[in-house]
């Protein structure tokens, strides 16, 4: 990886060696599953086999009576101890017409996808919790399978029935006069694209561990964002959220789909307060690809209008996302982007991009690194490349004329309706990272092998521009302790889902803190303890909130280590000076900083706006005419960050993401049949990258337009390496095929698939 820095501070921008990684490669971190409690029992979940259906019995009484068997647990006695069974409650981006299709923490009365939670089986081991749960029978009334967004917009059949049809809300995002800039264009191109079901694969599973002390309660497993699963598990149990504890520990991936408040995340609490023992449940993979957040399914008809120079004048979509069976915590942010981000980083002044979230009898959606933008960038790119070409213009020309320049910065992105929903790009020069972008690639040579046959195989190159943004507010907490050592602690409201939160979060203590990096002990995060406030990590916000939240924190202990030392040195707290391990008075008068021990500092960093880091990726691809196999021999991304703190964990995620965005867009597939069943349910169906099948990759990471909104001047860099991989692999594979008249439309791009393009061509 090559970074072009501005500047270089003590810390910031140093590639610092991860300082967690040696407790966890030396086998000693401590995930969920490793934890044990005194008396502890264990949990299984039994999940509806029927995708749809009246649930009309559930048999367990010879389950119960099996050995080790403690309970069985089903909507009755949930109803029975709450009045009710509750809803789960939206965490963002929460709309008023969503709540009648929010999931229940149980299933009552009706199944709405296949892996949907009908009772709990709790045991002394596992194993006696698993038989148990072979013995229970279901009674389940099957009813027709609303299998994809066409049958949920037909409305023959209803996931709801005492709701009008299965569309859950429009969004669109808006800007300009679509209309009039349609009817005047003098270039319209039409097209329809589809983006397939995938989702995220943690190499950990989820899990829970609940274990009640009277009328409080500590939930291990909590990832992602602990302080706001508390706020949503505090009035499902009917507790206060001073009453629940929830603990992060370490973690094994998230990707976005881990750390949202699943069923689970109550049932197994409920549980354990039921028994009054602790208790404690390990998602099994099979569970994961049916209950864990799928992403990405969408269709869209997307209609763009130009001047004959390329000029973009106007865009206009109508998208239908299927959500799956109900709408889930986060459920509408993947088609909130889509609508948002819709223009990415081009200059488009009419815009009308109506997103239709579709209800179907899938599991539910959520989010998944890059939500919503991996899709639109397809949508848009793609019909960028078809338009270029019949307009007769290059199709890096083409986009250079339409990138926002740096002048018009901040450029507001479209308005969300009917949220009201306002975001713009905080800064930027955007043609920068696509120049460099295609240096680095030698596109000017590599360009001219598009659609050439060379050793059998089809060549094509392609490239693309995106924006990612970032730093979700409000706000993000920290606490800084002195300690008796003359280190600092530092506690902050952001998790660890193993991007280098520690090492990074360091770094900044140790600039804002103006001691080497050694003096800072420990980073402390997660967990609803150590902070009065957090927020978590999610939409690639640790390092701008979390990092700010610590660069002011720090300036208050500083300042009152001054005052402190200033009291015992007889002198001014200004004219305290902070130098190693102690603080000097005028005249060389010294107070080491260990006899100030206890000495600490919390508060919070606000943000209301979102940070825009953005670049652009290219490719070149071979196709196997006889097999419809690409392979990626070269594959290179540049992104502006804004500012860098670690170029070796940044390198980290921008090519883990590009790697996800590879294996997303070549081969990752969650298949239904027509009766909501999941064809590709364990690693043996799910085709995930191997380490060997993506070796040519290169990023580079500048920071020449840092972000006005936050002290460190970063942007988050956890999601860019996946948004554009989509668009830049099926323009690659139109270029590349282009004398065959192949023009893909969909994702995956498969193998199969691409074999029976070329069959199907006639060539």
């Amino acid at each position: 990886m090559t970074v072009t820095r501005v500047k270089t501070r003590t810390w910031v921008g140093q590639g610092v060696q991860r300082v967690e990684d040696e407790r966890l490669l030396k086998g000693e971190g401590q995930y969920i599953a490793d934890l044990r409690r005194e008396g502890m029992l264990h949990a299984v979940v039994l999940r509806s086999p029927v995708a749809h259906g009246v649930l009309t019995g559930i048999d367990y009484e010879r389950a119960k009576a099996m050995p080790g068997v403690r309970a069985i647990i089903t909507a009755a006695d949930v109803e029975r101890s709450l009045g009710r069974v509750p809803k789960i409650p939206m965490r963002q981006d929460a709309v008023e017409s969503v709540v009648p299709f929010m999931q229940p923490v149980i299933a009552q009365r009706k199944v709405r996808y296949v892996g949907e939670p009908v009772a709990v089986i709790v045991a002394e081991s596992r194993a006696q919790a698993e038989d148990a749960m072979d013995a229970i029978a279901l009674d389940i009334e099957a009813l027709p399978a609303v299998a994809d967004t066409g049958a949920a917009e037909r409305g023959e059949v209803r996931l709801f029935d005492d709701q009008a049809g299965n569309c859950a809300l429009v969004l669109a995002g808006v800007r300009g006069d679509v209309e009039a800039a349609f009817a005047s264009a003098p270039y319209r191109r039409r097209e329809r694209f589809s983006v397939h079901r995938h989702t995220a694969v943690p190499m950990e599973t989820r899990g829970v561990m609940a274990e009640w002390k009277g009328d409080t309660v500590t939930v291990w497993g909590a990832t992602k964002a602990p302080f706001l699963c508390r706020r949503i598990l505090a009035p499902l149990l009917g507790v206060e959220e001073a009453a629940i504890s929830m603990v992060e520990g370490d973690t094994g991936g998230s990707f976005g789909v881990r750390g949202e408040f699943y069923p689970d995340d109550f049932l197994i609490p409920f549980a354990a307060r039921l028994l009054k023992r602790p208790v404690k449940w390990i998602e099994t993979r099979s569970e994961h690809f049916i209950s864990c957040n799928h992403s990405r399914e969408a269709d869209c008809d997307v209609e763009i209008a130009c001047a004959r120079d390329g000029t973009l004048v106007a865009l206009r979509a109508r998208a239908r996302t299927d959500v799956g069976a109900y709408v889930r915590t986060n459920g509408v942010t993947p088609s909130r982007n889509m609508a948002q981000v819709s223009t990415g980083p081009y200059r488009i002044p009419n815009v009308r991009f109506e997103v239709a979230m579709m209800l179907t009898n899938k599991t539910p959606v959520g989010t998944y690194r890059a939500p919503g933008r991996f899709e639109t960038d397809f949508f848009r790119e793609r019909i960028f490349d078809m338009a270029a070409a019949d307009l007769g213009i290059d199709r890096v020309d083409f986009r250079r004329r339409n990138l926002v320049a740096k002048e018009e910065m901040p450029y507001p992105l479209p308005t969300v309706e009917p949220t009201g929903g306002k975001s713009e790009c905080d800064s930027g020069e955007y043609g920068t990272t696509l120049e460099r972008c295609l240096e680095e690639f030698d596109w000017v040579e590599k360009s001219r092998l598009s659609g050439k046959m060379i050793g059998g195989r089809y060549h094509g190159t392609a490239l693309g521009c995106y924006i990612e943004g970032g730093a979700s507010g409000p706000r993000e907490g920290a606490r800084i302790v002195l300690n008796s050592d003359a280190t600092f602690s530092v506690y902050t409201g952001s998790s660890a889902n193993g991007q280098g939160l520690e090492t990074v979060f360091s770094q900044i203590a140790a600039d804002a803190l103006g001691v080497p990096m050694e003096r800072i002990r420990n980073v402390f995060h997660g967990s609803t303890e150590y902070v009065k406030e957090g927020f978590g990590a999610f939409a690639s916000r640790s390092i701008v909130m979390g990092g700010s939240a610590i660069v002011q924190v720090a300036q208050d202990v500083k300042r009152r280590i001054r005052e402190e030392a200033a009291r015992r040195l007889g002198c001014a707290a200004e004219d305290v000076r902070l130098a190693q391990d102690e603080a000097r008075a005028p005249g060389g008068k010294a107070l080491p900083l260990a006899e100030l021990a206890g000495i600490s500092a919390e508060g919070s960093f606000s943000n209301s706006k979102r940070t825009y880091s953005y670049g652009a990726h290219a490719a070149h691809i071979a196709v196997d005419p006889a097999t419809g196999v690409i392979e990626v021999l070269d594959y290179v991304g540049v992104e502006d960050v804004g500012r860098i703190i670690n170029p070796e964990t940044l390198h980290g995620q921008a090519y883990g993401a590009i790697v996800q965005g590879l294996g997303g867009a070549l081969q990752e597939n969650l298949v239904y049949d027509e009766e909501g069943q999941l064809l590709a349910g364990s690693l043996m169906d799910y085709a995930l990258p191997s380490a060997r099948e993506f070796p040519h990759i290169r990023v580079h990471a500048l920071e020449e337009c840092p972000s006005p909104i936050n002290p460190l001047g970063a942007k988050g860099a956890g999601e860019g390496g996946v948004i554009p991989v989509g668009g830049v692999l099926a323009n690659a594979l139109a270029a590349a095929l282009g004398s065959l008249g192949v023009q893909p439309r969909e994702l995956p791009l498969s193998a199969p698939r691409v074999w029976r393009w070329i069959r199907e061509s006639g060539h």
